[in-house]
């Protein structure tokens, strides 16, 4: 990686190679040459002298991610790449789009073998970075494949107790405290949002609860990261269409994100104390399923007018908050493909970001969001929104009517709160239906990175 071909030494060039390069160089907005050295490939990039901002970091991702093509075309399992000093973040970026975009998902596939990438290996040659940040990036990527393979999988395979089960591995490798609420226990805390969906199910509900907390950590109070599980929405006897039901396996990405991030977290040995909280079922009709009508009582003792079966995350979610009131939490994020609203709203572009008295963590968590092209478009939370999600005959009703969806949907969420809150909606970005650049097809794991740039903010921020 060079900013100009005068970077490219005669001792490692041919005079022959370099007028070749010049050539293909003199073309100002071409930024990488591929040349074949008797069977050895080498990728020229030249880079421009500006500061890395986060929109050129992300064009490098997405270079980085566009070499795949030639590697697998040419079999190329080994990548090192060699940077002349000029901007250490800009080749951190490249390597991350390569190693995000090289995650594949052939677990199903007959022609696994053949279809498999080659690139088993990539090798950062400078002086500029360090090894904590080559760390880093290894363990996010451990933690987005994690993530996105777990996304993937489909019911038949990953029911609420086997992801539990997942959550539990994780938490084991990683050193994380890991505890697993079976049916009897979550009745036991009245968890009646959390029961309420599973009623339908011929598998158990989970509450998965995994605690990170290492010694001397630099928080006070303790950092909750809540995540939705539902491991197949059909809608209920709120039944979906068929083209909004082919990826509801997906519907568990919150919880998968979360966990994957406190994986990471623990593996990076960040001294932050971090509690994941992931409540997981699927969402069926049957015989004994809950119906639109029913009234339903959740853990702080709310009432609930259940009015759209297919509304079923936020009940997940609020047992989940209200349970997060047991740590007398800093602060609470929750991660959810929550809403159809939020994807109408921005599309697959970002996540959709609200908030009550959190405002100091909003702005920096926004600000991370940039840093990794993981961007939240904050929406308005007026308190005349919570008007539409009132009931006649209960406190609350589970949707709010035909406008500002995924505002209500975070009304309702923040009635369960007493504590700085933040609710991230990523219904339209947790799953692709094709490629995005190094985001591939199926999950995507966005929110990983961001909540470690974030949880790595809070820590330099109080040392």
């Amino acid at each position: 990686m060079i900013s100009s071909i005068k970077d490219l030494s005669p001792k490692l060039f041919t005079e022959k190679e370099l007028s070749y390069l010049r050539k293909r160089f003199a073309d100002k907005a071409k930024d990488m040459v591929l040349m074949d050295r008797l069977g050895s490939f080498i990728f020229i990039c030249r880079i421009e002298k500006q500061k890395p901002t986060p929109a050129k970091l992300e064009k490098w991702r997405r270079k980085g991610e566009s070499l795949l093509p030639a590697i697998h075309e040419h079999k190329i399992e080994k990548l090192i790449i060699y940077d002349s000093g000029i901007f250490p973040k800009i080749v951190l970026a490249f390597a991350e789009g390569l190693m995000l975009g090289n995650y594949q998902f052939l677990k199903y596939r007959k022609d696994a073998s053949d279809k498999e990438s080659p690139l088993k290996t990539i090798e950062l040659v400078s002086k500029e970075i360090s090894k904590a940040e080559v760390e880093q990036l290894s363990v996010l990527g451990a933690a987005v494949y994690r993530c996105r393979s777990l996304v993937n999988e489909p019911l038949s395979s990953l029911n609420a107790e086997a992801l539990a089960f997942e959550f539990e591995k994780m938490g084991l490798e990683a050193g994380i405290k890991v505890e697993i609420l079976n049916k009897q226990k979550i009745e036991a805390l009245r968890m009646g949002g959390l029961l309420a969906v599973n009623r339908g199910s011929i598998d158990p509900p989970t509450f998965t609860i995994m605690e990170y907390n290492p010694l001397n950590p630099v928080n006070d109070k303790t950092i909750v990261l809540v995540g939705k599980g539902v491991v197949y929405d059909t809608g209920g006897l709120s039944l979906k269409p068929n083209s909004s039901m082919d990826t509801m396996k997906c519907d568990m990405a919150g919880a998968a994100t979360v966990a994957a991030a406190i994986y990471a977290i623990a593996k990076l040995q960040l001294p932050l104390h971090v509690v994941a909280l992931l409540p997981a079922t699927d969402n069926r009709p049957d015989g004994n399923a809950y119906v639109p009508g029913d009234i339903i009582t959740m853990m702080d003792g709310t009432t609930v007018e259940v009015l759209n079966t297919d509304a079923e995350g936020r009940l997940l979610l609020a047992d989940a908050l209200s349970y997060a009131k047991n740590y007398n939490p800093k602060l609470v994020i929750d991660l959810a493909t929550l809403t159809g609203a939020a994807q109408v709203a921005i599309g697959k572009f970002g996540m959709v970001g609200m908030h009550s008295g959190a405002s100091k963590y909003m702005n920096e968590l926004k600000d991370a969001g940039l840093k990794v092209h993981e961007r939240i478009a904050e929406f308005p939370f007026w308190d005349e929104y919570s008007e539409l999600i009132k009931s006649e005959i209960a406190d609350l009703k589970n949707i709010g009517g035909p406008h500002a969806g995924a505002i209500t949907a975070g009304k309702f969420l923040e009635h369960f709160t007493d504590y700085p809150w933040i609710h991230l909606d990523i219904a339209g970005i947790a799953f692709l239906d094709k490629k995005d650049g190094y985001r591939t097809a199926g999950g995507t794991a966005v929110g990983i990175r961001l909540l470690v740039e974030f949880v790595n903010r809070i820590v330099k921020s109080t040392r």
